[in-house]
């Protein structure tokens, strides 16, 4: 592990998990809600994490910075993503970028799929677990969704009744998106393992393929 500092106006401070041998891509892993103890450390992302970094893929999890709405923790996200295409740009074995994904996770699900929507330079591919709908009239995950040209997977629980997960979930699948669903409610207990091998499953065939 090694601790980071993105860069950008905001004090975003992240960790870098990396694999033991040859690192293939790199998936910034975005937080719950900061409010409700929302951090780098939530253990659905550290799941995650140890799974990529068994299949040779890197994760940055990172902590927002100081509450704004929304809207300052969707450029946090952004930064993070520039981050991490800046890192792998030019990676120590190869002269190529190596491929970005975007990982979040309820509050950073949603903010995953707003900042994948229009961040420079684009992601591979963007996964998220439990998103909800709309952060306000004006932070819409699902016209974020709409604009995303890349692989998506939602992930959800069936008896989720924390977030607006329905209507994201209907987008996705109207769109072709890949699409998981858990018995469990929003905090998928007894869930994390299967959850994080499924993402990892799916950043392993898209941004493997992508390299």
């Amino acid at each position: 592990m090694t601790d980071v500092l993105l860069s950008g106006a905001r004090d975003v401070r992240g960790t870098l998990d990396e694999p033991d041998g040859r690192t293939t891509a790199i998936v910034v892993a975005c937080p719950p809600h900061p409010r409700h103890g929302g951090s780098r450390s939530d253990q659905r992302l550290v799941a995650v994490s140890d799974v990529l970094c068994g299949i040779g893929i890197a994760c940055l999890r990172f902590d927002y910075g100081p509450w704004d709405d929304g809207y300052g923790e969707r450029e946090d996200v952004r930064n993070a993503v520039r981050w991490a295409s800046d890192w792998s740009d030019g990676d120590r074995e190869s002269d190529s970028r190596l491929p970005v994904g975007v990982f979040g996770y309820s509050f950073g699900a949603t903010q995953a799929l707003l900042a994948s929507a229009d961040v420079d330079p684009d992601p591979d591919a963007v996964a998220a677990l439990a998103p909800t709908a709309r952060l306000g009239n004006d932070l819409d995950a699902i016209e974020a969704l709409s604009s995303i040209e890349v692989p998506v997977h939602v992930l959800y629980g069936e008896r989720d009744t924390t977030v607006d997960w329905e209507p994201i979930v209907e987008r996705a699948r109207d769109r072709g998106d890949e699409v998981t669903a858990h018995s469990g409610d929003h905090f998928f207990f007894g869930d994390r393992d299967e959850i994080a091998s499924t993402v990892g499953a799916f950043f392993e065939r898209t941004l493997l393929a992508s390299a």
